[in-house]
């Protein structure tokens, strides 16, 4: 197994953001190629965004995620994003780029570089879901040099993400997010993922509890019902109950609360790796 972490570098200044002089990092776990014992094979990449507002990035939405996907035969990456003072679009860059990279260095590091996959968690699954959306958009495009679609993720895995800035928002990521464009009807369009949907959007994985009460259940049901009207191929899953933040919802995540290890939760990753494998 070969672990490794490179820095995600970009020329903030001259992209005219403000990335609140955060070091974003990209932790990346690789099976060790063996060939007699694995043939050579090219193994799926997921890339993992932790949730925490942005404001900051879960431990115990990172390595616990990653050693679970690892055991199934993934690839996988950490990305620890811009947080706190950085600003829009900051952390959809650092996306982008991590995307591109593993891409670009798929022979190298035995990925199959048609399964890369976004994993992210609350304000995380909220990354995920706007990149997932405006991957695609001249401003991501032009800013980071993409011809094609070398920054393109090819499923997303949404567990109980930030969607909309409209009713049903969690207000608190939103206005961290955007801090003094909050107020600005078209920036709070353009970060309210399922208004961004479009053919180009990759499928999707997603899961809530009914009973969250951080981040409504109403996110994922209107990100799923946006992709169904552009006809993007999604499967979604609500639990009956479990509060925001499950993780794993086992004890490894749970941090002593008990009410975070919630066995039929449990479930949502076996189910989201079948989904991967046969996409």
């Amino acid at each position: 197994m070969l672990c490794k972490t490179v820095d995600i570098n970009l020329d903030y200044e001259g992209l005219n953001i403000d990335n609140g002089g955060y070091k974003p990092t990209l932790s990346v776990m690789l099976p060790d190629n063996c060939a007699r014992l694995y043939g050579g094979r090219k193994y799926p990449m997921v890339i993992i965004c932790p949730g925490g507002g942005y404001e900051f990035t879960s431990d115990r939405e990172a390595e616990p995620v990653s050693l679970k996907f690892a055991a199934a035969g993934f690839n996988t990456a950490i990305l620890r994003y811009s947080v706190g003072k950085a600003k829009f679009p900051a952390a959809l860059f650092e996306l982008a780029s991590a995307v591109a990279m593993l891409r670009e260095h798929a022979d190298e590091w035995n990925i199959d570089g048609d399964k890369i996959f976004i994993c992210g968690f609350s304000a995380g699954g909220h990354l995920c879901a706007s990149f997932g959306t405006l991957w695609n958009r001249d401003f991501v495009k032009n800013a980071l040099g993409y011809k094609n679609e070398e920054h393109k993720p090819n499923g997303m895995i949404l567990c109980y993400p930030v969607i909309t800035s409209g009713e049903k928002a969690d207000l608190s990521s939103i206005n961290a997010l955007l801090e003094d464009m909050a107020n600005d009807e078209n920036m709070l369009n353009l970060v309210s993922a399922e208004k961004q949907v479009s053919s180009d959007t990759p499928p999707a994985f997603i899961w809530h509890t009914f009973t969250d009460d951080d981040v409504p259940v109403e996110n994922s049901l209107l990100m799923a019902a946006a992709l169904k009207d552009n006809e993007i191929q999604f499967e979604l899953h609500i639990f009956p109950r479990g509060p925001h933040g499950l993780s794993i919802a086992n004890s490894i995540t749970a941090g002593g609360r008990n009410n975070y290890i919630v066995p039929e939760c449990q479930q949502w990753i076996d189910m989201a790796i079948r989904w991967a494998e046969n996409l």
